[in-house]
């Protein structure tokens, strides 16, 4: 029996929290063992092409994903199993061969995505980078593997799956952690520490596959041989929605690697980055999971029926549960940042310069944590209506855009020194994104409003800026409160501080938006309280 959307996303922000909080406690022990050290600040840069393949191809709401979902869902178990078995066998082939160019080439491309390393950072990241090559082949198994579980209503798995790679890396490097003490700043230490690290990330994808292919057997879309069939009109179809998918995806991924670029000269804020991101992506992956897994289905067969009146009020809803949700998260991390960033990390190797630097980070991200989620909904919208060139192409003219401004933000650096007289070194970065991130959603926006008749363009615009003054004015409030208190320095008070933080924020954006007349923030407490988020 087909579960309901509401069932479903239950399913998935449990499984997501669960992957979530695996997550942190895997932040946790790296920072306290690493810090914002060459060891992290290496693999941050070996990382960029295994974790292009591992997070955007091989993860739930990935192009690989998406495409089976698409597919699978419509053809019988019979038909599932073989185009399954028949998709495997193209992709990973041709994803191994991506593994074996990443382990011979791995000096080239070290020297290429970062540019500015020492030389003992860069032979660490290549010594990482070598390590990790396999996790693109893996990646093939575990996105499409993902997707033919989604489409025979198998949730769980996939969205804990991830827990596992965070296990991996708790154990060992919280082992190094413990075996090594105070001793952080010995090169032997440090070497011994990346190679735990690659290897742990290795075994973490490794993992993330072995533990679906239960589920894969039951579901009876799983056998062990090779498929080669290239004219099969579903594999056909699967490959003509990965392609562009995964192109779309690419862009995102080139972006990471245009800030590491232009931060490899930046000691530490390639680690500092890392840290800082976790942080926003850890909550903003838990509600897109929950909100983006339900809607895409939701999208495909409102598109298909050509029921654009539905359609529409599918999108507002959407896309004001994004606002609300990202500009209240966003004004917290403003708000609260240094006393969450000592809470999270504060110990072992993650010292003061480490807080200072990942806090003024946080401010950046937290600025531009309202467009990270609405552009994602907005891509999704584009999927359901059949295009996925115009999200690509906007990707690509968003990389060259992410490309100037990051230039411009670091002092526009050049052979013969910098061009510009002010360099805002991380923050620019993270700000430079943001920036690109706006104006693709305003693209986007602009190109779906020739798509589609009636969407209320005019109202999400004086909403997005009344939620914007609700943000300011809870932040401040937040802020202004907690500065009356003196904290005492232990783990209790901070805690206490950041509930503080929290709680003020929640409550003074609540009534500022009713203030102000945002009644989307009361028609979804509403929607919550009925547990009707969307309908069946």
């Amino acid at each position: 029996m087909a579960k309901s959307i509401k069932n479903i996303a239950l399913i998935v922000t449990s499984g997501t929290l669960i992957s979530k909080i695996g997550g942190m406690i895997r932040q946790l022990v790296i920072a306290g063992a690493f810090g914002i050290g060459p060891a992290y600040d290496a693999y941050n840069y070996a990382y960029i092409i295994p974790g292009f393949f591992l997070i955007l191809l091989g993860g739930i709401n990935g192009p690989f994903h998406n495409a089976m979902v698409t597919i699978l869902t419509q053809k019988s178990r019979k038909e599932a199993a073989y185009l399954t078995t028949a998709i495997n066998t193209n992709i990973t082939t041709f994803l191994f061969l991506i593994s074996l160019a990443i382990f011979i080439l791995a000096d080239p491309i070290i020297k290429i995505v970062g540019p500015g390393l020492n030389s003992d950072i860069h032979r660490i990241a290549v010594m990482q980078l070598q390590i990790m090559a396999p996790i693109a082949f893996l990646s093939g198994l575990i996105g499409i593997s993902f997707g033919s579980l989604n489409s025979r209503d198998e949730f769980f798995i996939p969205s804990i799956a991830p827990i596992f790679s965070s296990i991996s890396i708790i154990i060992i490097i919280g082992g190094f952690w413990i075996s090594q003490g105070e001793r952080f700043e010995s090169i032997n230490l440090v070497f011994k520490g990346a190679y735990l690290l690659a290897i742990a990330t290795l075994i973490g994808a490794i993992a993330q596959w072995v533990v679906q292919i239960p589920s894969l057997m039951k579901k009876g879309i799983w056998k062990m041989k090779l498929v080669w069939d290239w004219n099969n009109p579903g594999v056909r179809e699967v490959w003509k929605i990965i392609v562009p998918a995964t192109l779309s995806s690419g862009m995102l991924q080139i972006n990471v690697f245009t800030d590491l670029f232009f931060a490899s000269e930046l000691v530490g804020v390639a680690a500092g980055l890392s840290y800082a991101n976790f942080i926003i992506q850890a909550p903003l992956g838990l509600i897109s999971n929950a909100l983006l897994i339900p809607l895409l289905p939701i999208f495909s067969k409102l598109s298909g029926a050509n029921n654009h009146s539905l359609l529409n009020k599918r999108i507002d809803q959407g896309l004001m549960f994004s606002l609300v949700s990202m500009i209240c998260l966003g004004t917290i991390f403003i708000s609260g940042r240094t006393p969450i960033i000592e809470l999270i990390y504060g110990r072992g190797a993650f010292n003061e310069n480490a807080i200072n630097l990942v806090s003024g980070l946080l401010i950046a991200y937290g600025v531009g944590m309202p467009v990270y989620l609405c552009r994602d909904l907005l891509v999704r919208v584009f999927y359901a209506l059949g295009d996925a060139n115009t999200p690509f192409k906007l990707s690509v003219i968003g990389i060259w855009l992410n490309i100037v401004i990051d230039w411009i933000m670091v002092g526009g650096p050049t052979p013969w020194g910098s061009q510009i007289p002010f360099n805002l070194g991380g923050q620019g970065l993270v700000f430079g994104t943001g920036l690109v991130n706006l104006l693709t959603c305003i693209a986007l926006l602009y190109r779906l409003n020739s798509r589609l008749i009636n969407l209320p363009i005019k109202k999400w615009f004086f909403s997005f800026v009344k939620l914007i003054c609700s943000g300011l004015f809870s932040g401040i409030i937040a802020s202004s409160i907690c500065r009356t208190f003196i904290w005492p320095e232990n783990m209790i008070s901070l805690f206490m501080e950041v509930l503080l933080i929290i709680g003020v924020n929640v409550f003074s954006f609540i009534i500022s938006t009713n203030l102000l007349g945002v009644n989307e923030v009361n028609e979804l407490n509403k929607i919550f309280r009925r547990k009707l988020f969307f309908s069946k």
